[in-house]
């Protein structure tokens, strides 16, 4: 059936072990590992590295294999989510040469899957940025389909910030963007790492996607937002969207989990729905955090058995 799992990005204090072992502890049966190259964040949530796919020795990935083995933790996916069509093209570059190292790192630990963002240059319209997008995800979904990994891609806009509009960081935010990458890129392993919560924020029907794409889920992330609406009447929804929504734990927002996971369960689905922790009501101590997946775990197995 369903696993529930969660993204490490919430844990960056801890190792790898440490995580697995909590995470058996509180009772998710997954992981999605982050990771980022070895620096500094540049944003939240991003530059946590779990596992360092640039150091992926024998030696380390026997490490690793024990470690899921003993915990009776699985991996649901490496993540990695940065701008691939960043107009800093160095950035870009990089970013691109990382996912490679993850499609491989991923390939020498067994795995099948990789979650990320497509990118975008966010002062360029869809049209814009199609050629670039094209000449740059064409090599990278050759590779992928070479080392029989799947690719999920999020659905998060990434236009929060000043920095992110008016395009934001991330083409792929509607079912009209995803039809058009999948007849662009007429391959098995593209899909989706779809997060309902994107849609709520952008005022759309969050279950419709899972009947319309069900053959493009790869991995789902369990995160729950709530719209300010005495905000959102002052702002209006031209404004940057942190001034009107807030990211929560499943529960605490608008999202109706069992309706969700029951429409999860009809299409057929059976991965891993991976509780995504930026609910800053909880993001005060490394115990807060963890208290994040405890709370989570709880209200979330109501609905998977």
């Amino acid at each position: 059936m369903l696993q529930l799992g969660f993204a490490s990005a919430i844990l960056p204090d801890l190792e790898f072990r440490q995580l697995f072992e909590l995470a058996h502890e509180i009772g998710y049966q997954c992981v999605e590992v982050m990771c980022w190259p070895v620096s500094k964040a540049e944003r939240r949530y991003a530059g946590v590295t779990h596992i360092d796919v640039n150091q992926l020795s024998e030696t380390k990935i026997a490490e690793i294999r024990s470690i899921v083995e003993t915990t009776g933790v699985t991996i649901s996916a490496l993540g990695y989510y940065p701008n691939y069509l960043s107009p800093d093209v160095q950035e870009a570059t990089q970013a691109v040469e990382h996912l490679k190292r993850v499609f491989e790192g991923a390939a020498k630990l067994g795995l099948n899957r990789v979650n990320t963002f497509i990118g975008r240059d966010p002062s360029k319209s869809v049209d814009a940025n199609w050629p670039r997008l094209v000449d740059t995800w064409g090599p990278l979904i050759e590779m992928a389909e070479s080392l029989k990994i799947k690719i999920g891609i999020e659905n998060c806009p990434m236009s929060f910030t000043e920095d992110e509009w008016p395009g934001g960081k991330n083409i792929a935010v509607s079912p009209a963007i995803w039809r058009r990458l999948f007849e662009q890129f007429d391959s098995p392993n593209l899909g989706l790492n779809y997060d309902p919560s994107h849609m709520v924020w952008q005022h759309m029907d969050y279950l419709a996607p899972l009947r319309n794409f069900s053959d493009r889920l790869f991995h789902i992330h369990a995160k729950d937002v709530r719209i300010d609406r005495h905000r959102l009447d002052d702002v209006g929804t031209l404004a940057y969207p942190t001034q009107y929504h807030t990211p929560k734990i499943p529960g605490l927002g608008e999202i109706d989990w069992g309706a969700f996971i029951a429409t999860l369960l009809d299409v057929g689905y059976r991965g891993p729905v991976c509780v995504e922790v930026e609910d800053r009501a909880f993001e005060g101590s490394v115990d807060d955090r963890k208290k994040s997946l405890v709370q989570s775990h709880r209200f979330l197995r109501n609905f998977i058995a």
